[in-house]
């Protein structure tokens, strides 16, 4: 039977990737696009999509609001720098998103072949950039991204709790207003 493994020099994910000296500044455009979708009611996560240092996409989480449950902030912005490229692939591209990926996005991501995914805080719960599983680590997967994550990651997390501390406030007078 033939040996059907990569050859070495491609066997494997990449490493993961070194913070990069511009990476603050797009991960500040996806804090901005995560704003947009607490404005909306939507879990303020946002993302952008850069390409040769221009921010090609941008993309905020729409679940609710479009009541899609793919409209995550990553498949908007990968949707969107698609159309301007013209291409479903985004071969060279950059994703910078305010929560680490989850398993659907990160696939999307794989499918799309980018380069290198920048994400701020990590989410224990559905992380699949490592606090949970990382897929762009499992070698029988045909694409390995580079990653980087916690850049911003107390300015990404902080915009999460406070949005939830405010729902969960929200929620609490509610109740307390209908108690009465």
């Amino acid at each position: 039977m033939p040996d059907l493994q990569a050859p070495a020099a491609l066997a494997g994910p990449l490493p993961t990737a070194a913070v990069q000296p511009a990476d603050e500044a797009f991960m500040r455009e996806a804090l901005e696009q995560a704003q947009r979708a607490w404005d909306e009611g939507e879990v303020p996560v946002g993302a952008v999509v850069v390409k040769d240092g221009v921010v090609i996409a941008r993309g905020y989480n729409q679940p609710i609001g479009k009541h899609d449950p793919t409209a995550h902030a990553e498949i908007v912005a990968l949707r969107a720098a698609a159309e301007v490229l013209g291409n479903y692939r985004l071969p060279g591209c950059e994703l910078y998103v305010t929560l680490e990926p989850c398993v659907m996005c990160s696939g999307a991501m794989m499918h799309a072949r980018l380069a290198r995914i920048v994400y701020g805080a990590p989410d224990p719960k559905t992380g699949a950039c490592g606090s949970v599983v990382n897929l762009f680590e499992q070698e029988r997967l045909n694409h390995h991204a580079r990653t980087v994550g916690g850049v911003l990651a107390d300015d990404c997390a902080g915009m999460l709790k406070s949005f939830f501390a405010a729902r969960r406030a929200a929620a609490s007078a509610a109740r307390k207003a209908a108690a009465e």
